[in-house]
């Protein structure tokens, strides 16, 4: 598995934490460093069923800095992927991706179905 993340962010390092209490392997991916790829979120966004509005950070400073909460609705899928492929700061995180699941953001129930 690749746990993407922000290493300053609470919710990841809850995430995190709750990963190594269960003794669980996996790769750690900085999202802002080595932020996703369109092609990788096009394939996460696929594999998770999630709308892509989902994979938006909307509580971020980025998010809000570029006005996304007007803009991307007037924006095709296409524009939207391309955008989050820009920087991982605009990524909901953290992201778990396992062969055969995607996981968006820190939802406890969710996370113990998958493992």
């Amino acid at each position: 598995m690749v746990f993407l993340c922000y290493e300053k962010c609470s919710t990841c390092k809850k995430a995190r934490k709750w990963l190594d209490g269960r003794g669980a392997a996996y790769d750690v991916r900085p999202i802002k460093e080595q932020n996703p790829t369109e092609e990788e979120l096009r394939r996460w966004q696929k594999m998770s069923g999630l709308p892509l509005k989902k994979f938006f950070n909307t509580s971020g400073r980025q998010y809000r800095a570029l006005g996304l909460k007007d803009k991307l609705a007037a924006m095709d899928e296409d524009a939207q992927f391309a955008l989050l492929a820009t920087d991982g700061m605009l990524v909901k995180r953290p992201l778990l991706v396992g062969e055969d699941f995607v996981l968006v953001g820190f939802q406890e129930a969710a996370w113990a179905e998958k493992l």
